[in-house]
């Protein structure tokens, strides 16, 4: 593999770029007009423009993206996450083309992105799963019948859901009957299909994901848990491993159980099982995302892995580097998700970075997709960085990112930095004893 496109932008494309430097590949950056300046358009092999800023323009137009590795001649695309990563049709495309697709096979990316036909799948494989419609309801009688069979309160969710959008908590038969609607329409101009299910809400419930990595031998590991339980509105906020809750009876199961999931879709490249965690740490499969995860440098730092450069040995045909008795873990991790955003409101807050100190220092990692005097644009979503602090022990990374966002220092723009001190202030946080509740009943109302 000498040269692989990068469909994505910002701090991800400099992470893919990172790792293919070290290991002599060239790269390929697409851009739109308004990242035309951005710091991963510099640090390619060559970059081309794909379009205008609006993502439907620009790093969503698959027939572009495919056009330019064509006449770049490329070996592979990388999708990084988000955009077209989860794509069936635009990794299936892109195989046709004769270009290796670094990820999983087309049909697994399919069939785990229909959230009613992954449940299903993993029923079928023995997976616990959250009590819930395994078809798609077609009616908001059908709707209500189930929700009262389940009891309430339930999630209605869309089938082709993913990043906390088409999800909405229903607490009762008038909020279902309410939403039930509304979200039907969003599921459909959001993601193709108005196929909507319900699940029972958990209460109190941890969100924990793990790590499993395959490849095209039938090899397939884990490389331990996060846990992603502080989230806004379903959105994490901060990921941590390990996680501070789950016992080691429960952490093994659990990473017995993610790697029997993978296999049951006989899974290669990078994945995450994702669980949700009730308070007597009973765990049932909730989705599977077929990428590399946002948070996958917590992995990193207590691994010593490169995540990245295991995708495209992977996608080489070649072996998993590591059987599962050469992995280990080591020390404690945990990431913050740096957003150009109103502390107070939660509004994205675009605009010119005027000033950006990141006090670098050991034990802390940064992978940003800026640099002082860029722009923050309205097109994009607004991380400006995720910070990952690593210590022997969970109190010493806790003390490092508490420093750490006290002393960096960014002007021109609003950031969540004061939520990010608050959270580490907070006796429930500091024991590691939260919830997905956590920022809803004690920082974000």
């Amino acid at each position: 593999m000498q040269k692989i496109l990068i469909a994505n932008r910002g701090e991800i494309a400099l992470r893919i770029i990172k790792t293919c430097q070290e290991m002599g590949i060239e790269t390929v950056a697409i851009y739109s007009e308004a990242d035309k300046d951005m710091p991963f358009v510099k640090a390619a092999t060559k970059a081309v423009c794909v379009g205008e800023p609006p993502v439907n323009k620009s790093y969503l137009q698959s027939d572009k993206i495919l056009e330019i590795a064509k006449s770049e001649k490329v070996d592979a695309i990388h999708p990084g996450y988000g955009f077209l990563s989860e794509n069936a049709a635009f990794a299936q495309q892109a195989i046709n083309e004769g270009i290796i697709f670094i990820g999983p096979k087309p049909e697994t990316i399919e069939l785990m992105g229909d959230k009613i036909a992954s449940r299903h799948t993993m029923e079928k494989a023995g997976i616990p799963v959250v009590p819930g419609s395994s078809v798609g309801l077609k009616t908001i009688e059908e709707a209500c019948g189930f929700a009262e069979a389940i009891g309430y309160p339930v999630m209605l969710k869309a089938s082709g859901g993913g990043g906390g959008i088409g999800m909405v908590f229903c607490e009762n038969e008038q909020a279902l009957v309410k939403f039930y609607t509304s979200t039907k329409s969003r599921a459909l101009a959001y993601f193709g299909s108005d196929k909507v299910f319900i699940e029972k809400y958990i209460a109190d419930a941890r969100h924990i994901e793990v790590q499993v990595f395959g490849d095209n031998h039938g090899n397939i590991v884990h490389l331990f848990e996060r846990d992603c339980s502080i989230q806004r509105r379903h959105q994490k906020v901060v990921e941590e491993s390990p996680s501070p809750f789950l016992s080691d009876s429960v952490r093994n199961k659990m990473y017995e159980t993610a790697v029997k999931a993978a296999h049951a879709v006989d899974y290669t490249n990078a994945g995450t099982i994702e669980f949700i965690v009730d308070e007597n740490e009973n765990f049932y499969f909730l989705e599977m995302n077929t990428r590399l995860q946002v948070e996958h440098p917590v992995t990193e730092m207590i691994t010593s892995l490169d995540l990245v450069k295991w995708q495209i040995l992977v996608a080489q045909g070649k072996r998993l580097p590591l059987l599962q008795n050469e992995i280990s873990s080591s020390g404690n991790a945990i990431e913050f998700r740096l957003y150009a955003e109103d502390p107070v409101r939660f509004l994205p807050s675009p605009g010119k970075i005027t000033t950006l100190h990141w006090n670098q220092k050991e034990g802390v990692r940064i992978d940003s997709g800026y640099e002082e005097g860029g722009t923050v644009t309205p097109f994009y979503d607004p991380m400006i960085a995720k910070c990952i602090f690593q210590g022997e022990t969970r109190k010493e990374a806790l003390e490092l990112a508490k420093s750490f966002f006290k002393e960096m220092k960014i002007e021109g723009i609003k950031t969540n930095a004061p939520l990010f001190l608050n959270i580490l202030a907070n006796d429930d946080f500091q024991n590691g004893s939260y919830t997905t509740s956590f920022l809803t009943k004690n920082l974000v109302k």
